[in-house]
Order: C-alpha cells, then sequence, then structure tokens
C-alpha cells in the first residue's frame, strides 16, 4: 500500500471504526484511541497490506485491540459493573428509542454485540465478520440469531431495561 492509498484509507474508513468503536467502548477518548492505535498498526504493515483488504484488517485491529483492553481492565475494575448496575437500578426514565437499544446491547455477550454491531449498523457479510472476529460462517450466523433472540427478550420486557 503506498503513502496515497493509506490516506485514501483513513478518509474512507476512520469514521466507520470511529462508530464501531464508540458502540463498543461507550467512550469518545477511548473509541478515539482506537481509531488512532488501528490506523498506527495499519501504517507500520502498510508494506504487507493490501489495499483492497485495509478495510477488514482496521476493523479485526480495532475489535482486537479492545478485546486487549478488556482483558486489561477486567483484572483491574471487576467490581465497577457491580456498581454500575446498582445505580441503574433506582433511576426509572424514559430515555428514547436508541437509548433503550443501546442499555438492551450492554446487556447481551461482546461477541454478540460485536456481530450486531458489525451486521446491523455496519452492513459486513457473514465471511466479513467472521475475518474480523474470527469466527467462521455458522458461528457468526448462530452469534448474531442468539444476540438478536436476547435483544427481543430484553426490549420486549419494560422491566428488563430499568
Amino acid at each position: 500500500m503506498t503513502a496515497s492509498e493509506y490516506n485514501k484509507c483513513v478518509d474512507l474508513h476512520s469514521h466507520a471504526i470511529f462508530r464501531f468503536a464508540m458502540k463498543k467502548m461507550r467512550n469518545v477518548d477511548d473509541a478515539k484511541e482506537i481509531v488512532q492505535m488501528s490506523f498506527e498498526k495499519l501504517w507500520m504493515k502498510h508494506q504487507t497490506v493490501a489495499f483492497e483488504t485495509a478495510k477488514s484488517y482496521l476493523f479485526t485491529t480495532a475489535y482486537n485491540t479492545m478485546i486487549d483492553g478488556w482483558r486489561s481492565q477486567k483484572t483491574t475494575t471487576g467490581l465497577e459493573f457491580a456498581e454500575n448496575s446498582v445505580e441503574a437500578e433506582g433511576t426509572i426514565e424514559y430515555t428514547g428509542t436508541m437509548e433503550i437499544i443501546e442499555k438492551a446491547l450492554q446487556r447481551i455477550s461482546e461477541i454478540q454485540k460485536t456481530v450486531i454491531l458489525l451486521r446491523d449498523y455496519e452492513g459486513y457479510s457473514y465471511d466479513e465478520i467472521g475475518e474480523i472476529t474470527g469466527l467462521n460462517a455458522a458461528q457468526v450466523k448462530i452469534n448474531i440469531f442468539r444476540g438478536r433472540q436476547a435483544l427481543k427478550e430484553i426490549i420486549g420486557n419494560p422491566n428488563n431495561l430499568i
């Protein structure tokens, strides 16, 4: 990949990588850092990555970077999730459709959330999602189905979102 192709990749894919990271990380600064790290890794391998496969490479890199970050945080912030769930139980208010979907997405497994975001928000095919996540097409389909079923169950019962 040439420098001009790399710059074209930044123009074409940075917003999509940011949206994906933002949906997963729920923090603007963390999402920007994921985007930065993904493009940095692409530049370090620009001699071996073809322009045609750069989008898949970027999403895979972003996904793996987020997973690595969660693994390192898991050991240091184990109690944080318990505190957040206690706070959420005390407040009851209608927050709008997008916020309801966001809350529901937070309640399903990470892999289900990832494949649903890549399929429904970013429009990737099953094979492309498989390349990004390291799953085969059948596993991707199963996780999408189970994730959608879980979302349907969560959203179908308003008490689950409170």
